[in-house]
Protein backbone atom coordinates (compact mmCIF):
# COMPACT_ATOMS: atom_id res chain seq x y z
CA UNK A 1 0.00 0.00 0.00
CA UNK A 2 2.89 2.61 0.92
CA UNK A 3 4.08 1.85 -2.46
CA UNK A 4 0.89 2.70 -4.25
CA UNK A 5 0.72 5.64 -2.38
CA UNK A 6 4.03 6.84 -3.19
CA UNK A 7 3.43 6.18 -6.79
CA UNK A 8 0.17 7.83 -6.76
CA UNK A 9 2.24 11.04 -5.10
CA UNK A 10 4.94 10.84 -7.82
CA UNK A 11 2.27 10.45 -10.79
CA UNK A 12 0.63 13.58 -9.09
CA UNK A 13 3.66 15.48 -8.74
CA UNK A 14 4.39 15.16 -12.34
CA UNK A 15 0.94 16.61 -13.21
CA UNK A 16 1.22 19.15 -11.34
CA UNK A 17 4.71 20.37 -12.71
CA UNK A 18 3.40 19.71 -16.16
CA UNK A 19 0.63 22.03 -15.67
CA UNK A 20 2.22 24.60 -13.56
CA UNK A 21 4.66 24.70 -16.30
CA UNK A 22 1.95 25.20 -19.06
CA UNK A 23 0.48 27.71 -17.19
CA UNK A 24 3.57 29.81 -16.52
CA UNK A 25 4.77 29.35 -20.55
CA UNK A 26 1.29 30.61 -21.92
CA UNK A 27 1.45 33.79 -19.18
CA UNK A 28 5.19 34.38 -19.45
CA UNK A 29 6.49 33.06 -23.58
CA UNK A 30 6.92 36.74 -25.24
CA UNK A 31 6.19 34.95 -28.67
CA UNK A 32 2.19 34.77 -27.85
CA UNK A 33 1.76 38.16 -27.41
CA UNK A 34 -0.21 40.65 -25.61
CA UNK A 35 -3.73 41.10 -24.40
CA UNK A 36 -5.94 43.82 -25.55
CA UNK A 37 -7.33 46.12 -22.71
CA UNK A 38 -8.00 50.05 -21.91
CA UNK A 39 -8.93 52.12 -24.93
CA UNK A 40 -8.41 48.72 -26.77
CA UNK A 41 -10.36 46.49 -25.89
CA UNK A 42 -13.37 49.34 -25.31
CA UNK A 43 -13.14 49.56 -29.04
CA UNK A 44 -13.10 45.94 -30.24
CA UNK A 45 -16.49 45.84 -27.81
CA UNK A 46 -18.13 48.58 -29.55
CA UNK A 47 -17.34 47.14 -33.20
CA UNK A 48 -20.75 45.86 -34.81
CA UNK A 49 -18.61 42.10 -35.42
CA UNK A 50 -17.68 41.65 -31.72
CA UNK A 51 -20.63 40.46 -29.79
CA UNK A 52 -20.19 37.45 -26.65
CA UNK A 53 -16.34 38.36 -25.59
CA UNK A 54 -14.97 37.62 -28.86
CA UNK A 55 -15.14 38.27 -32.73
CA UNK A 56 -17.66 37.01 -35.26
CA UNK A 57 -17.54 36.15 -39.14
CA UNK A 58 -20.14 37.12 -41.37
CA UNK A 59 -21.31 33.77 -41.99
CA UNK A 60 -22.12 30.62 -39.49
CA UNK A 61 -18.55 28.78 -39.55
CA UNK A 62 -18.17 25.64 -38.05
CA UNK A 63 -15.03 24.89 -36.19
CA UNK A 64 -14.89 21.29 -34.46
CA UNK A 65 -14.12 18.51 -37.20
CA UNK A 66 -16.53 15.63 -37.14
CA UNK A 67 -15.94 12.27 -36.16
CA UNK A 68 -15.43 11.34 -39.87
CA UNK A 69 -12.75 13.80 -40.16
CA UNK A 70 -11.39 13.09 -37.37
CA UNK A 71 -10.71 9.92 -37.93
CA UNK A 72 -9.52 10.28 -41.92
CA UNK A 73 -7.11 12.71 -40.07
CA UNK A 74 -5.60 10.55 -37.22
CA UNK A 75 -6.01 7.43 -40.17
CA UNK A 76 -3.63 9.71 -42.42
CA UNK A 77 -0.78 10.75 -39.85
CA UNK A 78 -0.61 7.15 -38.97
CA UNK A 79 -0.56 5.43 -41.67
CA UNK A 80 -0.42 7.46 -45.12
CA UNK A 81 2.68 7.74 -47.13
CA UNK A 82 3.77 11.27 -46.30
CA UNK A 83 6.88 11.86 -48.90
CA UNK A 84 5.64 13.93 -50.96
CA UNK A 85 4.07 16.76 -47.88
CA UNK A 86 7.52 18.47 -48.29
CA UNK A 87 9.93 19.20 -50.56
CA UNK A 88 12.81 16.81 -50.66
CA UNK A 89 15.45 18.91 -52.10
CA UNK A 90 16.38 22.33 -51.37
CA UNK A 91 14.23 25.10 -52.90
CA UNK A 92 16.18 27.59 -54.96
CA UNK A 93 15.57 31.21 -54.32
CA UNK A 94 16.29 33.90 -56.68
CA UNK A 95 18.40 36.43 -55.79
CA UNK A 96 16.85 39.28 -54.40
CA UNK A 97 17.82 42.83 -55.43
CA UNK A 98 16.81 45.11 -52.48
CA UNK A 99 18.39 48.22 -54.49
CA UNK A 100 16.55 47.26 -57.68
CA UNK A 101 12.93 46.70 -56.64
CA UNK A 102 13.60 49.99 -54.14
CA UNK A 103 14.12 52.18 -57.60
CA UNK A 104 10.82 50.78 -59.31
CA UNK A 105 8.93 53.77 -61.10
CA UNK A 106 6.49 55.39 -59.08
CA UNK A 107 4.12 54.46 -62.24
CA UNK A 108 4.88 50.42 -62.22
CA UNK A 109 3.83 47.59 -60.20
CA UNK A 110 6.11 44.95 -59.20
CA UNK A 111 5.99 42.10 -56.45
CA UNK A 112 8.20 39.98 -54.74
CA UNK A 113 7.02 35.89 -52.72
CA UNK A 114 8.96 35.09 -49.98
CA UNK A 115 6.84 31.77 -49.57
CA UNK A 116 3.86 31.13 -48.09
CA UNK A 117 1.88 34.58 -47.33
CA UNK A 118 4.49 36.96 -47.26
CA UNK A 119 4.62 39.66 -50.17
CA UNK A 120 6.38 42.27 -50.68
CA UNK A 121 4.72 44.76 -52.86
CA UNK A 122 5.60 48.35 -54.28
CA UNK A 123 2.80 50.40 -56.13
CA UNK A 124 2.65 54.12 -56.41
CA UNK A 125 5.66 54.31 -54.89
CA UNK A 126 5.00 53.00 -51.91
CA UNK A 127 6.90 49.78 -50.54
CA UNK A 128 4.80 46.93 -48.46
CA UNK A 129 4.73 44.19 -46.31
CA UNK A 130 2.26 41.74 -46.01
CA UNK A 131 2.09 38.90 -43.50
CA UNK A 132 5.79 39.23 -42.94
CA UNK A 133 7.13 35.45 -41.56
CA UNK A 134 10.92 36.22 -42.42
CA UNK A 135 13.33 35.43 -39.40
CA UNK A 136 11.16 32.88 -37.47
CA UNK A 137 11.98 28.88 -38.37
CA UNK A 138 8.48 27.37 -37.63
CA UNK A 139 4.75 28.39 -37.79
CA UNK A 140 4.69 27.77 -34.01
CA UNK A 141 4.76 29.33 -30.50
CA UNK A 142 7.32 26.96 -29.91
CA UNK A 143 11.29 26.95 -31.30
CA UNK A 144 11.49 23.40 -31.29
CA UNK A 145 8.13 21.86 -31.83
CA UNK A 146 5.63 23.05 -34.74
CA UNK A 147 5.99 22.63 -38.50
CA UNK A 148 9.01 23.97 -39.80
CA UNK A 149 9.92 25.94 -43.13
CA UNK A 150 10.83 24.17 -45.93
CA UNK A 151 15.00 24.17 -46.76
CA UNK A 152 15.46 27.36 -49.21
CA UNK A 153 18.92 27.84 -50.80
CA UNK A 154 18.68 30.99 -49.04
CA UNK A 155 16.89 32.09 -45.94
CA UNK A 156 15.43 35.61 -46.22
CA UNK A 157 16.68 38.07 -43.37
CA UNK A 158 15.16 41.44 -42.22
CA UNK A 159 18.22 43.05 -43.36
CA UNK A 160 18.10 42.13 -47.04
CA UNK A 161 14.80 44.24 -47.63
CA UNK A 162 14.63 47.79 -48.37
CA UNK A 163 12.87 50.79 -46.74
CA UNK A 164 9.70 49.61 -46.06
CA UNK A 165 7.03 52.16 -46.06
CA UNK A 166 4.09 50.24 -44.01
CA UNK A 167 3.35 46.26 -42.71
CA UNK A 168 -0.21 45.24 -43.08
CA UNK A 169 -1.31 42.19 -41.58
CA UNK A 170 -4.29 39.86 -42.32
CA UNK A 171 -4.65 37.95 -38.87
CA UNK A 172 -2.15 36.98 -35.77
CA UNK A 173 -1.54 33.17 -36.69
CA UNK A 174 1.94 32.15 -36.47
CA UNK A 175 2.28 31.27 -39.93
CA UNK A 176 1.04 34.96 -40.17
CA UNK A 177 2.64 37.17 -37.59
CA UNK A 178 6.28 36.02 -36.78
CA UNK A 179 7.29 37.05 -33.26
CA UNK A 180 11.27 37.69 -34.45
CA UNK A 181 10.32 39.36 -37.72
CA UNK A 182 8.46 41.92 -35.96
CA UNK A 183 11.17 42.81 -33.65
CA UNK A 184 13.55 42.90 -36.22
CA UNK A 185 10.79 45.15 -38.46
CA UNK A 186 10.67 47.39 -35.53
CA UNK A 187 13.72 49.08 -36.32
CA UNK A 188 13.09 49.67 -39.81
CA UNK A 189 9.16 50.52 -40.22
CA UNK A 190 7.17 53.09 -38.41
CA UNK A 191 3.53 52.06 -39.99
CA UNK A 192 1.90 48.69 -39.04
CA UNK A 193 -1.88 48.68 -39.98
CA UNK A 194 -3.60 45.50 -38.32
CA UNK A 195 -6.66 44.19 -37.53
CA UNK A 196 -8.58 45.16 -34.23
CA UNK A 197 -7.20 43.93 -31.22
CA UNK A 198 -3.58 42.46 -32.88
CA UNK A 199 -1.85 45.93 -31.59
CA UNK A 200 -1.67 44.47 -28.41
CA UNK A 201 1.00 41.66 -29.66
CA UNK A 202 2.47 44.63 -31.51
CA UNK A 203 2.98 46.69 -28.27
CA UNK A 204 4.17 43.59 -26.13
CA UNK A 205 7.02 43.40 -28.19
CA UNK A 206 8.03 46.67 -28.21
CA UNK A 207 6.42 48.49 -31.26
CA UNK A 208 5.33 52.37 -29.97
CA UNK A 209 1.91 52.84 -29.68
CA UNK A 210 1.78 55.70 -32.48
CA UNK A 211 3.50 53.32 -35.16
CA UNK A 212 0.00 51.27 -34.83
CA UNK A 213 -2.85 51.47 -36.59
CA UNK A 214 -5.94 49.14 -36.22
CA UNK A 215 -9.04 48.56 -38.36
CA UNK A 216 -12.40 46.89 -38.58
CA UNK A 217 -14.19 45.43 -41.57
CA UNK A 218 -14.47 48.03 -44.01
CA UNK A 219 -12.39 50.93 -42.69
CA UNK A 220 -9.93 52.51 -44.68
CA UNK A 221 -7.01 54.61 -44.20
CA UNK A 222 -4.73 56.61 -46.42
CA UNK A 223 -1.04 55.80 -46.63
CA UNK A 224 0.81 58.64 -48.78
CA UNK A 225 -1.64 58.05 -52.30
CA UNK A 226 -2.93 54.83 -51.28
CA UNK A 227 -6.25 53.75 -49.83
CA UNK A 228 -6.09 50.56 -47.68
CA UNK A 229 -9.09 48.96 -47.14
CA UNK A 230 -9.73 46.23 -44.49
CA UNK A 231 -11.75 43.97 -45.74
CA UNK A 232 -13.94 40.66 -44.35
CA UNK A 233 -12.48 37.04 -44.58
CA UNK A 234 -14.22 33.70 -43.25
CA UNK A 235 -11.59 32.92 -40.63
CA UNK A 236 -10.38 32.84 -36.86
CA UNK A 237 -7.67 34.26 -35.17
CA UNK A 238 -5.88 33.10 -31.82
CA UNK A 239 -2.08 32.85 -30.65
CA UNK A 240 -2.54 31.41 -26.80
CA UNK A 241 -4.60 28.96 -25.05
CA UNK A 242 -8.45 29.83 -25.42
CA UNK A 243 -7.76 32.73 -27.08
CA UNK A 244 -9.80 31.89 -30.49
CA UNK A 245 -11.30 35.15 -31.86
CA UNK A 246 -10.05 37.42 -29.57
CA UNK A 247 -8.76 39.27 -32.42
CA UNK A 248 -9.74 40.90 -35.87
CA UNK A 249 -8.45 38.25 -39.19
CA UNK A 250 -9.49 39.51 -42.57
CA UNK A 251 -7.91 40.96 -46.04
CA UNK A 252 -6.88 43.98 -47.61
CA UNK A 253 -7.36 46.10 -50.28
CA UNK A 254 -4.67 48.31 -51.55
CA UNK A 255 -6.38 51.17 -53.97
CA UNK A 256 -3.54 53.36 -56.15
CA UNK A 257 -4.20 55.96 -58.64
CA UNK A 258 -4.82 54.00 -60.86
CA UNK A 259 -4.14 50.11 -60.31
CA UNK A 260 -5.84 48.13 -57.47
CA UNK A 261 -4.05 44.85 -55.89
CA UNK A 262 -6.37 42.43 -53.32
CA UNK A 263 -4.58 40.38 -50.76
CA UNK A 264 -6.50 37.96 -49.14
CA UNK A 265 -5.24 36.34 -45.82
CA UNK A 266 -6.87 33.27 -44.75
CA UNK A 267 -10.23 32.62 -45.36
CA UNK A 268 -12.83 30.01 -46.39
CA UNK A 269 -14.93 30.68 -49.39
CA UNK A 270 -17.98 33.13 -48.81
CA UNK A 271 -20.15 35.58 -50.08
CA UNK A 272 -18.13 38.38 -48.83
CA UNK A 273 -15.82 38.13 -51.74
CA UNK A 274 -18.83 39.37 -54.14
CA UNK A 275 -19.16 42.19 -51.92
CA UNK A 276 -15.36 43.19 -51.76
CA UNK A 277 -15.23 43.03 -55.43
CA UNK A 278 -18.40 45.08 -55.67
CA UNK A 279 -17.40 47.66 -53.53
CA UNK A 280 -13.28 47.89 -54.50
CA UNK A 281 -12.48 45.87 -57.79
CA UNK A 282 -11.95 45.73 -60.26
CA UNK A 283 -8.72 44.19 -59.19
CA UNK A 284 -5.39 44.34 -61.27
CA UNK A 285 -3.88 41.53 -59.08
CA UNK A 286 -5.06 39.21 -56.55
CA UNK A 287 -2.53 37.38 -53.56
CA UNK A 288 -4.85 34.84 -52.68
CA UNK A 289 -4.65 32.05 -50.50
CA UNK A 290 -4.29 28.30 -51.51
CA UNK A 291 -3.23 26.03 -49.49
CA UNK A 292 -3.22 24.10 -45.87
CA UNK A 293 -7.19 22.99 -46.90
CA UNK A 294 -8.79 20.36 -46.19
CA UNK A 295 -12.68 18.94 -45.95
CA UNK A 296 -12.48 18.84 -41.83
CA UNK A 297 -11.59 22.31 -41.98
CA UNK A 298 -13.49 23.54 -45.62
CA UNK A 299 -15.19 26.82 -43.73
CA UNK A 300 -11.89 28.15 -42.94
CA UNK A 301 -9.58 27.51 -45.95
CA UNK A 302 -10.03 27.77 -49.34
CA UNK A 303 -9.61 24.53 -52.18
CA UNK A 304 -7.82 25.44 -54.92
CA UNK A 305 -11.17 25.70 -57.31
CA UNK A 306 -12.26 27.96 -54.45
CA UNK A 307 -9.38 29.92 -54.96
CA UNK A 308 -10.41 30.68 -58.48
CA UNK A 309 -13.96 30.99 -57.85
CA UNK A 310 -13.10 33.92 -54.89
CA UNK A 311 -10.46 35.56 -57.60
CA UNK A 312 -13.34 36.00 -59.88
CA UNK A 313 -15.95 37.22 -57.35
CA UNK A 314 -13.38 40.14 -56.50
CA UNK A 315 -13.45 40.88 -59.95
CA UNK A 316 -9.83 39.61 -60.36
CA UNK A 317 -7.47 40.12 -63.12
CA UNK A 318 -4.17 38.51 -62.52
CA UNK A 319 -4.28 35.81 -59.81
CA UNK A 320 -0.92 35.26 -57.23
CA UNK A 321 -1.70 31.95 -55.45
CA UNK A 322 -0.43 32.42 -51.57
CA UNK A 323 -0.39 30.25 -48.88
CA UNK A 324 2.25 27.54 -49.73
CA UNK A 325 5.53 26.68 -50.72
CA UNK A 326 7.16 27.24 -47.22
CA UNK A 327 5.30 25.35 -44.36
CA UNK A 328 3.53 21.65 -44.48
CA UNK A 329 0.05 22.86 -42.26
CA UNK A 330 -2.27 20.24 -43.67
CA UNK A 331 -2.82 16.83 -44.95
CA UNK A 332 -2.30 17.01 -48.70
CA UNK A 333 1.18 17.03 -50.82
CA UNK A 334 3.02 20.16 -51.18
CA UNK A 335 2.62 20.49 -54.90
CA UNK A 336 -1.34 19.75 -55.24
CA UNK A 337 -2.49 23.21 -54.26
CA UNK A 338 -1.29 25.16 -57.28
CA UNK A 339 -1.62 21.92 -60.05
CA UNK A 340 -4.89 22.16 -58.75
CA UNK A 341 -5.13 26.12 -59.06
CA UNK A 342 -3.62 26.17 -62.25
CA UNK A 343 -5.64 23.26 -64.21
CA UNK A 344 -8.71 25.37 -62.51
CA UNK A 345 -7.41 28.74 -63.82
CA UNK A 346 -6.66 27.42 -67.17
CA UNK A 347 -10.01 26.16 -66.95
CA UNK A 348 -11.65 29.77 -66.37
CA UNK A 349 -9.04 31.74 -68.42
CA UNK A 350 -7.42 32.97 -65.39
CA UNK A 351 -4.31 34.28 -65.93
CA UNK A 352 -2.12 33.25 -63.39
CA UNK A 353 1.64 34.78 -62.22
CA UNK A 354 3.35 31.80 -60.41
CA UNK A 355 6.95 33.19 -59.58
CA UNK A 356 9.71 31.44 -58.05
CA UNK A 357 10.56 32.13 -54.54
CA UNK A 358 12.14 35.87 -54.22
CA UNK A 359 11.58 36.37 -58.05
CA UNK A 360 11.03 40.27 -58.73
CA UNK A 361 7.31 40.55 -61.13
CA UNK A 362 6.28 43.30 -62.73
CA UNK A 363 2.56 43.54 -63.53
CA UNK A 364 3.50 44.67 -66.59
CA UNK A 365 5.52 41.18 -67.48
CA UNK A 366 3.59 38.45 -69.22
CA UNK A 367 1.45 35.78 -67.05
CA UNK A 368 4.04 33.74 -65.73
CA UNK A 369 2.91 30.22 -65.70
CA UNK A 370 6.57 28.48 -65.55
CA UNK A 371 5.54 25.44 -63.30
CA UNK A 372 8.98 25.85 -61.44
CA UNK A 373 7.43 23.41 -58.74
CA UNK A 374 7.82 20.26 -60.75
CA UNK A 375 11.48 20.45 -60.91
CA UNK A 376 11.64 19.45 -57.00
CA UNK A 377 10.81 15.97 -55.97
Amino acid sequence: MKIFKRFMLVVFTIILLIVVSVIVFFRTAPQIGGKASGQRLARMQEAPNFSEGKFQNTVETKMEMTGESLRKTLSHYLFADKTQKNPQETIQVKPFDAIAFAHIPDDSIAFTWFGHSTILMRINGVTILADPVIEGARASMFSFLGPKRFEYSKQMSVDDLPEIDAVILSHDHYDHLDYPTIKALNEKVDRFFLPLGVGAHFEAWGVPTEHITELNWWEEVQLKDLTLAFTPTRHFSGRGFGDRFSTLWGSWAIIGTNKRLYFSGDSGYFPGFTEIGEKYGPFDLTFMECGAYNEGWSEIHMFPEETAQAHLDVKGKLLMPIHWGKFDLSLHPWKESVRRLASKASEENISLFTPEVGQMISLSDSSNLDQWWEGYK
